[in-house]
């Protein structure tokens, strides 16, 4: 796991374009009522956005709680590296999805009579998407670069 500042940002900034990356093509592909090219062409052009909304929030939000909201729970110290790993991706899940539907609600949606609504239906579609897509794919993948890109063998 990441151990410096610098390390800390290059392994979020990772995540956030993974994840961003993601959810962008996830969601345009719901609201056009499936995956076609065309996703992917809409996706270029949404991903700059939302990665400029997502990086600031899990910098001085998401990073923040997650840690305390997952070391109530478990102990770097005493509990299973791959315990500890998949608690910090639980923790950052809780804070970061909500955030996120949050941010693209008002993105997409606007602030309007149906907001409510708006917000519940993407955190309905995006938490299970979250959950499996962090803890299968992209959790994975990001350890995997920052262990080969950084050298370092404690990324799990």
């Amino acid at each position: 796991m990441p151990q410096t500042k610098f390390q800390k940002l290059f392994f979020m900034l990772l995540t956030v374009m993974l994840s961003v990356t993601s959810f962008v093509i996830y969601n345009i592909a719901i609201s056009r009522g499936g995956m076609s090219n065309e996703v992917f062409i809409l996706a270029l052009k949404q991903i700059p956005i939302e990665f400029a909304v997502a990086f600031p929030i899990q910098l001085l939000l998401g990073y923040r709680l997650s840690k305390k909201l997952t070391f109530r729970a478990v102990n770097p110290e005493k509990d299973k590296p791959i315990t500890v790993i998949l608690a910090i991706t639980c923790g950052t899940i809780c804070i970061m999805c909500p955030s996120m539907s949050f941010a693209a609600t008002i993105i997409h949606d606007g602030l309007n009579s149906e907001f409510a609504a708006n917000f519940l239906q993407k955190l309905v579609y995006n938490f299970p998407f979250a959950f499996f897509t962090q803890i299968f794919i992209i959790g994975p993948t990001v350890r995997m670069i920052f262990r080969n890109t950084l050298g370092r063998k404690s990324a799990a």
